[in-house]
């Protein structure tokens, strides 16, 4: 079982609540627009990292992550990418990422907007973890976090406060 902490759309700023939310988790995700590389290294200096970078980041960050990441974690296939939008209206880039590598997972940022939904078309489970920085339209500051158990999503949690 590995316990993931999943954010996005940090812009610069991590929230204050990022490190007690995420205490327990084996590893941390990031699906976009990190910011800076100053925050980066701090996620990664408190937890395996793995992320994306996202529209607004810059060629620094663009150098140390990938725009999009396939991986297996215990039995669950994941997909991770900034801009994908989200089941019945996938970015046609995310429709064929979904093709190719036939996710149990589905992990995107970009909209700011927290998502959890199941895409019963591709039987795979797509989570937007909405937006954790300061910078944006959104008017709450969301974390997400859940475990992998073999092939299975468990226990989902969410932290959200006003901002």
């Amino acid at each position: 079982m590995k316990r993931i902490g999943l954010l996005s759309d940090t812009h610069g700023t991590l929230p204050d609540s990022f490190f007690s939310f995420f205490e327990n988790a084996d590893e941390i995700w990031h699906a976009g627009d990190i910011g800076n590389m100053e925050l980066l290294q701090k996620v990664e200096a408190f937890k395996p990292t793995k992320a994306v970078w996202g529209n607004i980041d810059g060629h620094e960050i663009r150098r140390a992550v990938p725009g999009m990441q396939h991986f297996t974690i215990e039995k669950c296939k994941v997909v991770m990418t900034h801009i994908g939008g989200y089941p019945g209206r996938y970015t046609p880039e995310a429709a064929k990422m979904i093709r190719s590598f036939l996710p149990d997972l589905f992990i995107t940022g970009h909209s700011h907007i927290l998502k959890v939904m199941f895409d019963k078309k591709n039987n795979c489970l797509h989570i937007n973890p909405g937006a954790a920085g300061l910078y944006g339209f959104h008017t709450h500051i969301t974390l997400v976090r859940f475990e992998i158990n073999g092939d299975k999503i468990e226990n989902l949690e969410l932290y959200e406060k006003v901002r």
